[in-house]
C-alpha cells in the first residue's frame, strides 16, 4: 500500500482546494470583491477569464451526497456528473458564481445548460459552439465563438478585456502549466516523489484558485519536492486514460492496491497543460483559439483527432515507463464509450494491458473497483 510522502506547506494548501467546493481561497477572493465565473469544459479558454479580472472556477460537484432535486429534471441514465452538480445548483452550492461558460461539449452538458437556464438565477450564463474537427476552418470559427463571449462580458461586467490583458493573461497560465510538467518529469524517475493522488490533486486545484497563487505555490512545491526519497515499493507503473476525473480518492483506491499511477490523459490532468499557449501570436484570441482546439492533447469529443490521441497516449507510456493502462469513464458517457471500444481494439493489438473501469461520479462499489485493480495487477506479473 502507497502512502501519500509529499511534506510542503504548499501541497497541503493545494490539496485543500481540491478536497472542497469552495475553498479558502474562493472565500478569500469573495470577500475581497473579486468575482468568480464558473465554466464546465476543460475546452474553456480560461485566459479569457484571468484577463477580465476575474477567477476561473470549473464546475464540480465535489461533496455532492444525493440527486434528490436533479432527479426530477434528468433520467437515471443521463451522466451522474451532470445529475450531481445540478443538483448542488439547485441546494444553492454555486450561489458564490457570478456567471458560468457552458460548452456544447455531450448531450448531458447540454441539457444542463436547458435547465440551468430555466431554474438558476446566475446574473450571467454563457453557452459556445465548441467544434468537432481540429481543422483551421474551426479554429476560426472558435475565435468568433470566443469573441462573441468577450464582447457579452465585457458588456455585463463592465470590464474591458484588451489584447494586453490577454496576453498577460496567457503569459500567467503557461507559467503554471511549465511547473506543471516540471512536476510530471519527476514522475518519470523510477521512484517518484509524488503519488497519482497527489498529483491529480494538485491539478485540480488549479481549477479552483488564483492562477498568480497557482504558480507561487507549484513553484514552491517543486522546491519542496527537490531531493526528496520517492516510492519505490509499488508492484506496477500505471497510467490513467478518460475524461472527467476530479477525485484523487478513486486514485488513492488504486494506489492502495499496489499500483503507482504515474501519468495521465484526463481532462483534470496533463491535457490541461502538455503544451503552452502561444504567446508571440499577433492575435491573442486566435491563439487561444488554435491551442483549445488543435494545439493542446485532444478529448474523446474531437472525432477526427483519433490518431494523435493514440500517439499522446503512447508517448507517455514510453516516457513514464508504463506497465499497463487504466481506462475510466462515468457510465452512458457515449462519447468516451466509442474511445473505449476504439482503444481496446488496438491495445490489444498492440499488446498493452488496459484495463476498462465505469464509475458514477460520487465513489460506489469499492470493493469491486480494489477487486478488478487486484487482479490487473496479477497480469502484470509483477
Amino acid at each position: 500500500m502507497l502512502k501519500g510522502c509529499v511534506t510542503s506547506r504548499a501541497f497541503e494548501r493545494l490539496s485543500g482546494t481540491a478536497s472542497t467546493l469552495v475553498n479558502p481561497e474562493i472565500r478569500k477572493w469573495k470577500e475581497e470583491g473579486g468575482r468568480v465565473v464558473g465554466y464546465f469544459c476543460s475546452a474553456m479558454p480560461v485566459e479569457i477569464i484571468t484577463a477580465a479580472g476575474f477567477l476561473p472556477f470549473r464546475v464540480r460537484a465535489t461533496g455532492s451526497t444525493g440527486t434528490e432535486l436533479s432527479d426530477s429534471y434528468f433520467s437515471s441514465i443521463n451522466c451522474s456528473f451532470a445529475r450531481h452538480a445540478f443538483n448542488m445548483a439547485l441546494r444553492g452550492e454555486y450561489d458564490f458564481l457570478d456567471g458560468l461558460v457552458i460548452f456544447n461539449s455531450c448531450d448531458h452538458v447540454r441539457r444542463l445548460y436547458d435547465h440551468w437556464i430555466r431554474q438558476m438565477k446566475t446574473p450571467f450564463v454563457q453557452i459556445l459552439s465548441l467544434p468537432k474537427k481540429a481543422e483551421d476552418a474551426q479554429v476560426d470559427w472558435f475565435r468568433e465563438e470566443l469573441s462573441i463571449l468577450r464582447e457579452r462580458m465585457e458588456d455585463h461586467f463592465h470590464v474591458e478585456i484588451t489584447e494586453e490583458k490577454l496576453r498577460e493573461a496567457i503569459a500567467l497560465h503557461n507559467r503554471s502549466r511549465r511547473a506543471l510538467r516540471c512536476l510530471y518529469e519527476l514522475r518519470k524517475d523510477p521512484s517518484p516523489p509524488v503519488t497519482g493522488a497527489e498529483a491529480l490533486a494538485v491539478t485540480v486545484a488549479g481549477t479552483a484558485t488564483p492562477q498568480s497563487l497557482y504558480s507561487r505555490l507549484l513553484e514552491e512545491l517543486l522546491e519542496d519536492l527537490a531531493g526528496k526519497e520517492g516510492h519505490t515499493g509499488y508492484r506496477a507503473r500505471l497510467m490513467i486514460v478518460g475524461g472527467l476525473l476530479d477525485n484523487p480518492e478513486y486514485v488513492s483506491i488504486i494506489e492502495d492496491q499496489g499500483g503507482l499511477v504515474v501519468a495521465d490523459s484526463l481532462c483534470f490532468g496533463s491535457r490541461n497543460f502538455w503544451t503552452d499557449v502561444d504567446e508571440k501570436s499577433a492575435d491573442p484570441l486566435t491563439a487561444l483559439a488554435r491551442y483549445y482546439i488543435a494545439d493542446r492533447p485532444s478529448c474523446a469529443r474531437m472525432y477526427a483527432e483519433y490518431p494523435r490521441r493514440v500517439e499522446y497516449i503512447r508517448s507517455m507510456i514510453n516516457e513514464f515507463r508504463v506497465d499497463g493502462v487504466i481506462f475510466e469513464r462515468l457510465p452512458f458517457c457515449e462519447t468516451w464509450g466509442f474511445e473505449q471500444y476504439s482503444l481496446s481494439n488496438d491495445f490489444k493489438e498492440w499488446n498493452i494491458p488496459l484495463l476498462c473501469m465505469d464509475h458514477e461520479y460520487v465513489l460506489g462499489g469499492l470493493g469491486q473497483i480494489k477487486t478488478r485493480v487486484q487482479a490487473f495487477l496479477e497480469t502484470l506479473g509483477r
